[in-house]
């Protein structure tokens, strides 16, 4: 999902990217996103995905967002990765640097807004434990 959000503030219009990819590939034609350039702000390369692409003939989708009422029929099965807002924030600002951490707060709250909106935990099929150590 990291390529497909336009942004910090990209969550709350993900829906129209993840539906130029999954529509079509869903009807057995290519699909496509635009991804986001991080280091630049700004949207980059169309990447286009066909359905010979996927070996197995499964996509998996990952991510904030990716769970998506919009988009809940096209999924076979919902996994929610649950964690506490501190320990997310803490992996975050572990992974970007503390210059971010405002930007962090905010996703946070987009995150809390699209969840609660799109039923995302109550829809999930399975529930992971997003404390526990890999492996």
């Amino acid at each position: 999902m990291d390529d497909l959000y336009d942004g910090w503030t990209g969550l709350a219009h993900v829906d129209a990217q993840l539906a130029t990819l999954l529509v079509p590939l869903a009807e057995g034609r290519p699909g496509h996103y635009r991804r986001y350039d991080w280091h630049a702000g700004a949207l980059a390369e169309t990447v286009t995905v066909a359905p010979d692409d996927l070996a197995t003939g499964l996509l998996v989708v990952e991510g904030v967002g990716s769970g998506s009422a919009t988009h809940a029929d096209l999924a076979t099965v919902l996994v929610w990765v649950e964690a506490p807002r501190d320990v997310r924030l803490r992996r975050g600002i572990e992974r970007d640097g503390g210059h971010l951490r405002e930007q962090w707060l905010a996703w946070q709250d987009a995150e809390d807004a699209h969840h609660a909106r799109h039923r995302t935990r109550e829809r999930a099929d399975v529930l992971v434990d997003g404390t526990r150590p890999a492996g």
